[in-house]
């Protein structure tokens, strides 16, 4: 199959179009025919060897944890997939070797969901990560209606999904972005705030009553959310940015493959109440070009790669 793999850690240049085997599929795993694969800062971290210190890498790799796709072939354990199934999955495993941007990858059934008929191929292979997460930091700080949230990178890939889950649950929003991504927020039910010096004293005019609970998705807020949070903490703060909230009583989360979460992220989307914002998509083969604009910080919206191109 065609996959772009690299042969040693590295900056992006050094990914090569290649063949190499289609992967095995294991009794609970389902092989997927890749449609799309979507990029991550975290596909050009790893391949820099930045999770050198708690994953295994098994070279050479082919990059990428997001996909979306259609069953190809299942193993002797999977009942909930047919091959057929159009799907998206995040594909992170505990080894780094078979990624997503290749004509196949094979996953556990139990990181897989069906994707709903009316949403499309591009959005289901843009969520899975930048949702799953968005997700799980709302749940690790057990969001509820009452709540006034306050969403540091609020218009970013996590954050925006967040925002959007949050609003749709009732909770009063407050994100910070750059000026030029308020009105962005503000169409989605999200009071924006500037980011930067004076952030406190800004959110507590919107916020006169305070602020009940924070999600932080940038990192170095830390000191910001302390203040704007008081003592009564708890797990009231989250970050998936910044390892420190642990020492005042905060949160640090990941995300880990999860279809049940990711289904309901998908009907979500199907209902109208999530929108995944795509910037532009790559063939294949351009795969470095798409890691180079992540890295450069200037896409507005996921960036996909095709892999039927």
């Amino acid at each position: 199959m065609r996959a772009m793999t690299y042969p040693e850690y590295g900056n992006p240049d050094i990914l090569q179009l290649t063949d190499v085997p289609a992967p095995k599929v294991g009794p609970g795993g389902i092989l997927i025919r890749v449609e799309r694969a979507a990029v991550n800062p975290v596909d050009w971290k790893v391949m820099a060897g930045g999770l050198d210190p708690m994953l295994e890498a098994v070279f050479p790799v082919i990059p990428g944890w997001d996909v979306a796709g259609t069953v190809e072939a299942t193993g002797p354990d999977t009942p909930e997939f047919s091959v057929g199934d159009r799907v998206a999955a995040y594909a992170r495993k505990e080894v780094v070797h078979g990624g997503t941007y290749a004509e196949y990858v094979s996953v556990p059934a139990e990181s897989a969901a069906v994707i709903p008929a009316d949403v499309d191929i591009d959005t289901a292979a843009s969520l899975p990560l930048v949702g799953g997460t968005a997700l799980r930091a709302l749940e690790t700080v057990q969001l509820s209606p009452d709540d006034t949230l306050l969403i540091h990178g609020a218009s970013g890939g996590v954050g925006h999904i967040a925002a959007q889950l949050a609003v749709d649950y009732g909770t009063t929003v407050i994100g910070t972005a750059s000026p030029k991504n308020h009105d962005r927020l503000r169409e989605m039910g999200v009071t924006p705030v500037a980011y930067g010096d004076g952030l406190e004293d800004r959110v507590r005019e919107i916020a006169p009553g305070g602020i009940t609970a924070v999600v932080d998705f940038v990192g170095g807020v830390l000191d910001q959310s302390l203040a704007l949070l008081g003592e009564e903490r708890g797990n009231r703060l989250v970050s998936i940015a910044d390892s420190e909230v642990e020492e005042h009583g905060g949160r640090w989360v990941w995300v880990r493959p999860d279809g049940g979460r990711l289904h309901y992220l998908l009907e979500k989307v199907s209902e109208g109440a999530v929108s995944v914002h795509i910037d532009r998509t790559f063939a294949l083969e351009d795969a470095a070009e798409a890691l180079e604009v992540s890295k450069s910080g200037e896409a507005n919206g996921k960036l996909v790669i095709d892999v039927t191109r």
